[in-house]
């Protein structure tokens, strides 16, 4: 008797470890993406605006359980950042890297269906990068990061087992960035809208 229950305790625990072996629970997230921010103004700027722009975002999510995984995303954008003074006007280009980690909370989806939806919350950072070109007509710039407050959701559609299309928004809100010169500072928070698409891998 006792060597029968070790027996069913033995083959229930391998069954449950090549369950577990065979889940995947990563997944890899590759997207393209726009960049669009709203304007602000405040102190002596009159507007502080910028280029629309596009980038891309490259992300890793990690499944803790059925619905809820974590995520680490960077992204890239290079955009031109430009500045209305009563004294004069200030245009420059920047690379913007933008870091954040995230809670991803998948919703329920019905029966087989191939789409899988999901809501997103997180933060971290933007590193505004000036670039030294002759477009840049503010010598002297400097790279600053800005926290920054991540809020979004987009859905899965399976093509494969493994693969999927992905369609997401991010909303990003932080400081608008004045590259350490106090005479460009808004004090103003500012908000970043980030649609994409692409594809996600699981493994």
């Amino acid at each position: 008797m006792l060597r029968t229950g070790l027996f069913f305790a033995l083959v229930t625990f391998l069954a449950t470890s090549l369950a577990l072996a065979q889940e995947s629970r990563s997944e890899l997230g590759l997207q393209g993406s726009g960049f669009f921010t709203n304007p602000t103004s405040g102190n002596s700027v009159t507007s502080e605006s910028t280029t629309k722009t596009v980038g891309f975002l490259i992300n890793y999510r990690y499944h803790l359980s059925h619905g809820l995984s974590l995520e680490g995303v960077y992204g890239y954008d290079r955009n031109t950042e430009k500045y209305i003074l009563s004294s004069a006007n200030f245009r420059i280009p920047s690379n913007n890297h933008q870091f954040t980690f995230d809670l991803v909370q998948t919703l329920q989806s019905f029966g087989k269906a191939r789409f899988s939806p999901y809501i997103l919350v997180g933060g971290g950072a933007i590193v505004f990068c000036p670039a030294n070109t002759q477009f840049n007509s503010l010598s002297g710039s400097q790279t600053q990061p800005k926290g920054a407050f991540v809020y979004g959701g987009g859905l899965n559609y399976a093509l494969m087992k493994r693969v999927s299309l992905r369609f997401e928004y991010r909303g990003l809100l932080y400081s608008a960035p004045d590259f350490r010169f106090g005479g460009l500072n808004t004090n103003s928070v500012t908000h970043s809208a980030q649609p994409s698409v692409g594809l996600s891998f699981r493994f």
